[in-house]
């Protein structure tokens, strides 16, 4: 019998980076886990810069920090005006809010930082001010903004203002047009307008190339503006009166969570929304409003906690876009451990109540 020699099986997830070509590229050689990989920063450098000419023009992004950090929608802007710039166009981007993240690796050539205009903040007047002594300073072809709650506001601020041309819910950008939604569920093309408010997932923020990153002072106004409102502050109310879909922090049962009291009282001091997997919904201990999922809520919370969810594929998809995800599993190898930041290996009913004392026990010293 005629020996067989063995074929050699190549791992589908190896380490890559994305070429200049924009094609994947594998690294032999290593076995670590690509989704590592491809998104350090040791990656990032291998990367091209998008041009090294002097820019002559300019494109504008405009977005919202949240908690001095940007998430996946902010830095699709960011590639959207990367995407649209030629070699003499270089990318600013200012920072509403500020952050603390080398936005090279995002593909920004210029990053202007602004602490003092949180989305928390309501100073429109302000916002208004500043952002014309950018275009002033920098004469942008186009102004881009994620189409979401303060860029959004402040986009169509800018166009009143500035009495500029403005496409909103932009899902797609060509080189001299855009595609957006319109009323009924109908597509529109129309030329590129100064302004474009985008909506998630227009473009993959994904790069072949990487930007300067170069940080520039930001504008000085000579008098501040008078604002003709007043900020009263923030008014918290019940997280369960807001969307899931709007919802900053989830806290989210599955078939491991058997203790509804405790779940309860936990996200009551904690101040979480509340979800649940398919399983725990079909079991009658949630609402069918509380399912995430493929087939339930698609949620995009800064945090995502999930307790006694293995994960299943359709649950997986309903949390793709959240920030961070801390599952809670005696399975330390349940489906979920992959999508999450952070895993714990431990009993829900025993973390719940472990957590609810040091809530207690930090209120209590904070009386004092």
């Amino acid at each position: 019998m005629e020996h067989q020699q063995a074929v050699r099986r190549v791992n589908p997830r190896r380490p890559y980076v994305i070429a200049a070509s924009g094609r994947k590229r594998i690294i032999v050689g290593t076995e670590q886990g690509s989704r590592e990989v491809h998104t350090s920063q040791h990656a990032a450098q291998q990367k091209p810069l998008r041009s090294t000419q002097a820019a002559s023009r300019h494109i504008l992004v405009l977005l919202h920090s949240e908690r001095g950090a940007l998430d996946e929608h902010a830095r699709q802007a960011i590639a959207a005006a990367a995407l649209l710039a030629d070699a003499h166009t270089g990318v600013v981007v200012a920072v509403l809010g500020g952050t603390g993240e080398e936005l090279g690796a995002a593909a920004a050539d210029t990053v202007i930082q602004l602490p003092q205009l949180a989305a928390t903040q309501f100073n429109p007047a302000l916002k208004l001010a500043l952002v014309q002594e950018l275009i002033a300073r920098y004469q942008p072809q186009h102004i881009l903004l994620p189409d979401r709650n303060a860029d959004a506001d402040l986009g169509r601020r800018l166009a009143a203002r500035t009495r500029r041309t403005i496409a909103t819910d932009v899902v797609e950008l060509s080189s001299d047009s855009a595609c957006r939604i319109i009323p009924g569920g109908r597509f529109a093309r129309c030329a590129l307008p100064d302004i474009m408010l985008l909506a998630r997932h227009a473009v993959d923020a994904n790069l072949p190339f990487v930007g300067h990153g170069q940080v520039q002072p930001a504008p000085v106004l000579a008098a501040l503006p008078d604002e003709g409102v007043r900020d009263l502050g923030l008014e918290a109310s019940s997280p369960d009166q807001i969307a899931l879909e709007e919802a900053d922090f989830i806290m989210s049962g599955g078939n491991g969570m058997r203790d509804m009291e405790s779940f309860t009282a936990l996200a009551q001091v904690l101040g979480a929304a509340t979800g649940a997997s398919r399983v725990a919904v079909d079991d009658g201990r949630f609402a069918r409003g509380k399912q995430i999922g493929a087939t339930g809520k698609t949620v995009q919370a800064s945090v995502y906690l999930a307790l006694g969810i293995s994960g299943a594929v359709q649950h997986l998809q309903g949390i793709k876009d959240c920030r961070h995800v801390i599952s809670v599993n005696l399975d330390e190898s349940a489906p979920i451990a992959k999508r999450a930041n952070l895993t714990l290996v431990e009993d829900t009913q025993a973390l719940m109540q472990a957590l609810l004392q040091l809530v207690q026990q930090a209120r209590t010293a904070s009386t004092y």
